[in-house]
């Protein structure tokens, strides 16, 4: 589901809190991964920052008829700021929560990608694997590495885009994940194994399929294993099969999609609720659920390659995401690197998520809006506005500001957010 870019927590269900204290129980304080990177200045960002950042959220809510939005900006050198903006509901209703769990979306790809470096660390699998090794019944994809599926340079497709108005249709049914990713794989391929990126969410959830083999364990055990116990993502999980919301009632940020009306105008004041959806078809691909807190830190640590088995290089054989894209921007590994900014960004039913962090200054940004229907691109290019917005605050006492700056304005990002915008005036 992707475009070019132009806490307080209740109680989960019983299994999410089980595979917790599992985790938890396997990685003892001193499994725990630490961080590295600029201390973190304990204090709010300026208030003239803070008025541009919320500005520009404010702006793209608007553009994509998102009612809320969580967003955490932080700044080692002059300060932080996490918020939530907005209501549950169009119109009103409760006020959102920076407590509030979502759908990470296509962080989960990265997550996926580190389980596999680890894994193959261990031994248990090579990344260089034909996929057919380890998922059975897909012979035309011997030629597929795992590596290239974390890269996603397969040149296979997606499903997402075949199967949009089913999901929307009917969020609660629980797929098969390799069911899912069939109808990526009945699309032709754009180019042969390795040689150049595609969108690709039947790719990542035939590399979580082939972890699960070569495992004997779940994809959600993987994950908890090697991602959420390890930094102590307390709130973050990969949810089982039946329809849920995101952490369950009463802590999600209710998600929605506003389709185009037989005019082809788009009315976000009475857009779908789609808040309660079963993950299956997200799976390894986007599935996670997670919170503000934890998705920054999540990506500070993607960022430094906390999470790598020593010598792993995941942008190694980096590729451009489409042609004529910039060439500060590339991709691989299961990330983006956009300027000195590594991280994910996309769309699922009912969220845009984008997480990007600076392993040099510290610079970190993660966002969500709840309208997803605007497409992928402008959680990147809201994410991009920040990280310009805050890259120029002030240091506070004692601190010094980063020298290197980013190539872009947060000028030429606000203008993409506003050409990004889907939803029809109100009428007067």
């Amino acid at each position: 589901m992707r475009g070019r870019p132009r806490r307080h927590r209740a109680v989960a269900t019983l299994s999410g809190v089980v595979a917790l204290i599992v985790a938890l129980a396997g990685c003892a304080a001193e499994d725990r991964v630490e961080v590295k990177g600029p201390t973190q200045v304990e204090a709010a960002l300026p208030e003239a920052t803070v008025q541009q950042l919320q500005d520009a959220v404010t702006a793209a809510m608007t553009a994509t008829g998102s009612p809320g939005a969580i967003v955490g900006v932080w700044a080692p050198w002059s300060g932080t700021w996490v918020t939530a903006l907005g209501t549950q509901t169009p119109g009103g209703g409760d006020a959102v929560s920076v407590d509030d769990e979502f759908r990470a979306g296509p962080v989960t790809r990265a997550m996926t990608c580190d389980v596999l470096y680890q894994v193959a660390a261990a031994g248990k699998v090579g990344l260089d694997d034909s996929v057919t090794k380890w998922v059975s019944g897909v012979p035309d994809l011997s030629d597929i590495t795992l590596r290239q599926l974390c890269d996603g340079t397969s040149g296979i497709g997606s499903s997402s885009g075949v199967l949009m108005g089913e999901l929307l249709a009917n969020p609660a049914r629980a797929w098969n994940p390799r069911e899912f990713a069939s109808f990526g794989l009945g699309q032709n391929r754009t180019s042969q194994p390795g040689v150049a990126w595609r969108d690709s969410d039947a790719g990542y959830i035939l590399l979580g399929l082939a972890l699960e083999r070569a495992t004997g364990e779940s994809a959600a055990t993987l994950l908890n294993d090697h991602v959420f116990g390890p930094l102590g993502m307390t709130a973050t999980s990969l949810p089982d099969a039946p329809a849920a919301a995101p952490g369950g009632d009463g802590t999600a940020l209710a998600g929605y999609y506003s389709p185009r009306g037989g005019d082809g105008v788009v009315n976000c004041a009475a857009p779908l609720d789609i808040t309660t959806m079963s993950s299956s078809s997200m799976f390894t691909d986007s599935g996670v659920v997670t919170d503000i807190q934890d998705l920054g830190h999540y990506v500070q640590a993607l960022a430094h390659g906390s999470l790598l088995p020593a010598g792993t290089q995941r942008l190694a054989d980096a590729k451009s995401p489409f042609d004529g894209a910039p060439s500060w921007f590339t991709t691989g590994g299961g990330v983006f690197q956009a300027g000195s900014l590594i991280g994910q960004y996309g769309a699922v039913p009912g969220y845009l998520t984008a997480a990007f962090s600076d392993p040099d200054s510290g610079l970190t940004v993660a966002i969500v809006l709840n309208n997803s229907a605007a497409g992928s691109s402008v959680a990147a290019e809201l994410a991009w506005e920040l990280a310009a917005i805050a890259s120029k605050a002030p240091a506070a006492a004692g601190q010094t500001s980063p020298g290197a700056g980013l190539p872009w304005t947060a000028e030429q990002f606000r203008d993409e957010v506003a050409k990004a915008a889907i939803c029809a005036p109100p009428a007067q």
